[in-house]
């Protein structure tokens, strides 16, 4: 018993760690975000807007501190939303605005009209499996289709090979098709959000489009390799949801 909870808990810390390694080989350019889920005061949304749009357009309308705010709109966090800082490396927190004023008017102006915030995170982007190339600060693409995973403790060893797959269909398909695969930099507990996958549109219409992929995948792997593939999927992940973000102007100040 003690060696297999041993061997799980070994290999639990290999998944969790994933993107340290990424960044430790490539701690020249790695491209990370950090992410505020807060719940806004509904009741005082109109000033909340004002606020937010002129902090992020005083202190975040640089990189690596510009700011991106979203509306999640579906899924269990649905009326939330993401105050996002990025992309950046965790050597720039070392000098993120907090002078000037920044830190007193996150506090008074920005804070009050705040519920609650849920957490906050930071994602690093596996810059080798994603396909982002076509993505601009001018976000061309403002509706995320985000998917997020938990991992599992028995056979997390499946998810690399898995997202491997997953990523060469993606950039085998027609067309162009903007995805991206992160990791959570930090051990998230009983959270569950371990891994988020982002699929990035134009419009809402995409969603009703047929992209091929199994059709794509049966081409470059064989067609006897999708249902391996789906029960691959399902040992890697315990648990998977979906949540649509929508890119906040406005709010984001630009």
């Amino acid at each position: 018993m003690l060696r297999k909870t041993m061997a799980s808990f070994l290999m639990l810390a290999m998944v969790f760690t994933y993107s340290y390694t990424i960044n430790a080989q490539e701690s020249e350019d790695y491209n990370m975000w950090q992410n505020i889920l807060f719940t806004p005061d509904n009741t005082q949304l109109k000033t909340l807007g004002v606020n937010m749009r002129k902090h992020n357009q005083t202190y975040h309308s640089e990189s690596p501190y510009d700011a991106t705010v979203y509306n999640i709109t579906t899924g269990p966090n649905a009326g939330k939303m993401i105050w996002q800082m990025g992309s950046m490396m965790f050597k720039h927190n070392d000098g993120r605005p907090s002078t000037n004023g920044h830190d007193e008017d996150w506090r008074d102006n920005v804070m009050p009209y705040i519920k609650k915030i849920h957490t906050i995170e930071y994602w690093s982007q596996d810059d080798e499996k994603s396909n982002t190339s076509m993505l601009s600060p001018d976000n061309i693409y403002p509706i995320m289709f985000v998917r997020y995973f938990e991992v599992s403790e028995d056979y997390g060893y499946l998810m690399n090979n898995h997202f491997k797959r997953v990523s060469e269909t993606i950039k085998a398909m027609d067309g162009v098709n903007p995805w991206g695969l992160y990791y959570n930099d930090f051990l998230q507990g009983d959270l569950g959000r371990h891994v988020a996958t982002v699929g990035f549109m134009k419009t809402w219409a995409e969603m009703d489009e047929d992209r091929n992929f199994k059709a794509t995948f049966e081409k470059l792997f064989g067609a006897d390799q999708w249902q391996m593939h789906l029960d691959a999927r399902d040992d890697a992940f315990t648990n998977r949801w979906d949540e649509i973000w929508v890119y906040n102007k406005s709010l984001s100040g630009k």
